[in-house]
C-alpha cells in the first residue's frame, strides 16, 4: 500500500509541475470520511459503523477548487471517524508540500474531526483550519454568552432568517456561530433557533468565513464522482489490502480525468467523469455491416486530431439502429429466429476509428474477432466486444 501511495504522490507531483497544481497560491483541503457499502460476510475488515451499514470507512482528502483526490486511507468499517485523523492530516500536508504546493494551506473538516489532535497537527504544519464544532456543554455555554446585539443578519435561507456572531473558545480559537430560524405558518410563542458553530484560526470577517466554511460541502461532490465515475463504489475483493489498493487506483483514475480537463482541455473547476467520458473519450465513428475493408472517408475520426474535428465527425455519424433495421427488413420473412441469430453472428458489426491510411483491417468471419488492427472494434454477434491489443 505504501508503494501505491508513493506512485499516487509522484503522479500528483508530475501533474502539478506541468501546471495543474496551485503553485504559490493558497489551496483549500477538504477532509471527510465516507461509507463504502458491501454485501456478504466474506469481506475482510468490513463492519458496521455509526450509519449501521455494512462496509468500509475510508478517509479522503480532496482539493476544493478542482475536486482532485489528494490522499486516501482505507479503514475497516467499524472505525470511528477520528481514528487516524491526526496522522492522516500530517500525511496529506506532507504530500501536497512535496508535490509543489508552496502557498498557504487551509483545512476544512466537519464535526467528526473536531479534536485537539487535529488542531495540533494543523498548528505544527502551519495550516489554517476551519472545523465544525460539536454541540458540547462548553460550546453551548460559549454560544449562550453571545449578546443579542452581536448577531449580524445574513442572506442564508429563503425559508427563514439567519444571523452570524463570533465568540472565543478554548485555546484562543475563534468560535463563529450561525443561528437560523425557519419560517413557520403557525408562529410559536417562543421561537427556537438552530446553531451551527465552527472553530478557526483564520483571519477575516465572520460572515466571509462562515460562507467559506459552508463551501466544505463540495467534498461530497468529489466523493460522489469518485464512487460513480472511478469505481470506488465497489470493493471487488474479499481481501482488505486488495480493496485498499483498489481505492488508491480509483483515486488515480479520478485525478487523471481532472488533469485531462485542466491541462488538455483547459477546463477550470470541478469536473464530472461521466461528462468527460461521454464528450471526449467516447470517440464517434461509423457503424458498418459486413466484413469488407473499411473505406477512408471524412466521417471516420483520426485519433489524436483536435477536438473540433471530433465534434465535426459526430454530426456525420451513421445511426446504428437504422442500419440494423434496414438489414433485417431486407432478409426473407420465412427465416426462423434461430437462423436469423446465426446469420447475425456471422456478420459482425464494426466500429471504425481509422487513425492512419496505412492501417490494414482484416476481419475473420469465422472467429468474429479482429486481426491486424490497432483501432477497430468488432461486436461479436451484437453482444461481446473484442478489442485489438493496442486499443
Amino acid at each position: 500500500m505504501r508503494q501505491l501511495d508513493r506512485v499516487s504522490e509522484l503522479l500528483l507531483a508530475r501533474a502539478w509541475s506541468l501546471g495543474a497544481g496551485p503553485g504559490d497560491r493558497a489551496m483549500t483541503i477538504d477532509i471527510d470520511s465516507t461509507i463504502l457499502e458491501v454485501h456478504g460476510s466474506q469481506k475482510q475488515g468490513a463492519g458496521y459503523g455509526y450509519t449501521h451499514v455494512l462496509g468500509y470507512h475510508p478517509l479522503l482528502a480532496t482539493r476544493a477548487d478542482t475536486g482532485e483526490t489528494l490522499h486516501v486511507r482505507f479503514r475497516k468499517g467499524s472505525a470511528n471517524t477520528q481514528r487516524g485523523a491526526q496522522r492522516f492530516v500530517r500525511e496529506t500536508v506532507g504530500r501536497v508540500r512535496r508535490a509543489g504546493a508552496s502557498g498557504a494551506l487551509i483545512l476544512r473538516c466537519d464535526s467528526g474531526f473536531f479534536s485537539q489532535y487535529v488542531v495540533q497537527a494543523c498548528r505544527d504544519h502551519d495550516v489554517r483550519y476551519s472545523i465544525t464544532a460539536r454541540q458540547t456543554p462548553a460550546i453551548t455555554r460559549a454560544i449562550e454568552q453571545i449578546a443579542e446585539e452581536s448577531w449580524t443578519s445574513i442572506d442564508y435561507t429563503a425559508n427563514g432568517e439567519a444571523w452570524v456572531a463570533e465568540a472565543t473558545y478554548g485555546d484562543q480559537h475563534r468560535l463563529i456561530v450561525r443561528r437560523t430560524k425557519l419560517s413557520d405558518p403557525r408562529p410559536a410563542l417562543f421561537p427556537t433557533y438552530r446553531y451551527h458553530a465552527f472553530i478557526t484560526d483564520r483571519e477575516g470577517e465572520a460572515i466571509f468565513l462562515d460562507a467559506d466554511h459552508r463551501r466544505h460541502a463540495v467534498v461530497e461532490l468529489a466523493i460522489r464522482d469518485l464512487k460513480e465515475g472511478s469505481g470506488l463504489e465497489h470493493c471487488p475483493s474479499g481481501a482488505f489490502n486488495a480493496n485498499a489498493a483498489w481505492a488508491v487506483l480509483a483515486s488515480i483514475a479520478h485525478n487523471l480525468v481532472r488533469w485531462v480537463g485542466s491541462l488538455g482541455l483547459e477546463i477550470t473547476g470541478p469536473l464530472v467523469t461521466k461528462t468527460i467520458r461521454r464528450t471526449f473519450l467516447a470517440l464517434p465513428g461509423r457503424f458498418r455491416l459486413g466484413t469488407t475493408a473499411i473505406p477512408s472517408s471524412a466521417d471516420e475520426v483520426a485519433l489524436g486530431d483536435p477536438v473540433e474535428r471530433v465534434l465535426h465527425a459526430t454530426r456525420h455519424t451513421t445511426d446504428l439502429t437504422t442500419s440494423v433495421l434496414r438489414s433485417l427488413a431486407a432478409r426473407p420473412a420465412t427465416s426462423s429466429a434461430k437462423a436469423l441469430r446465426t446469420r447475425e453472428r456471422s456478420r459482425p458489426i464494426a466500429f471504425a476509428c481509422q487513425p492512419r491510411a496505412r492501417d490494414a483491417v482484416n476481419c475473420d468471419p469465422r472467429r468474429h474477432s479482429m486481426v491486424e488492427s490497432d483501432h477497430l472494434c468488432v461486436f461479436d454477434g451484437g453482444s461481446r466486444l473484442s478489442r485489438a491489443h493496442h486499443w
